[in-house]
């Protein structure tokens, strides 16, 4: 019984100090809740959709640190947003700000999400989603005139160029269809 009792109590502080429990926002909620959410929480606030839909797919808060959003939603960073000029009156910046740190990959229980957040090095804050260590090795074996090469793809960058339901927050392999190459399978 002893043996029992000893490999039960092991079982559970290996479990609590793994990475993984750690890297949790609260992992209580999580050893409650055994469903875990796979992919990645979509976008749910329409300010967000609205103005940063506007210009290009509007990105998952998930699919980036809150590292990675404070430096991108700063009123500086914003007049030049990737070259272009992205500002906001303030109480929109707030708003988007705020959304988009509380939806953020290290604070979300979305599967996908937590991937990204524990792929992410410590102090790392990666400002493009193809910047992050995760996208990076999902996209490794893609051929470049896939993507690059490919007229109706460009970038890594237009993820709803090829996952047929990104706006959902579903980014796995069954949904993916690279236009221009439909028999392509990885």
């Amino acid at each position: 019984m002893s043996k029992i009792l000893k490999a039960g109590a092991l079982v559970v502080a290996l479990l609590m100090n793994s990475a993984y429990a750690r890297a949790e926002e609260n992992f209580g909620r999580w050893l409650i809740n055994f469903q875990r959410t796979k992919e990645v929480k979509p976008v749910t606030d329409k300010r967000y959709l609205k103005e940063c839909g506007e210009c290009h797919f509007a990105y998952q808060p998930g699919l980036l640190p809150e590292r990675s959003w404070e430096k991108l939603l700063n009123a500086g960073a914003l007049k030049n947003h990737f070259g272009d000029n992205a500002e906001f009156d303030n109480d929109t910046l707030q708003a988007i700000h705020d959304y988009a740190v509380e939806n953020a990959a290290d604070k979300s229980f979305y599967k996908r999400s937590r991937k990204i957040a524990l792929a992410t090095a410590v102090g790392e804050a990666p400002l493009r989603i193809t910047e992050v260590r995760y996208i990076m090795r999902k996209h490794k074996d893609i051929p470049e005139k896939m993507v690059k090469g490919n007229k109706d793809v460009k970038s890594l960058s237009n993820c709803n160029k090829c996952h047929t339901q990104a706006d959902k927050g579903i980014f796995d392999n069954d949904t993916v269809s690279i236009p221009n190459y439909p028999d392509w399978d990885d």
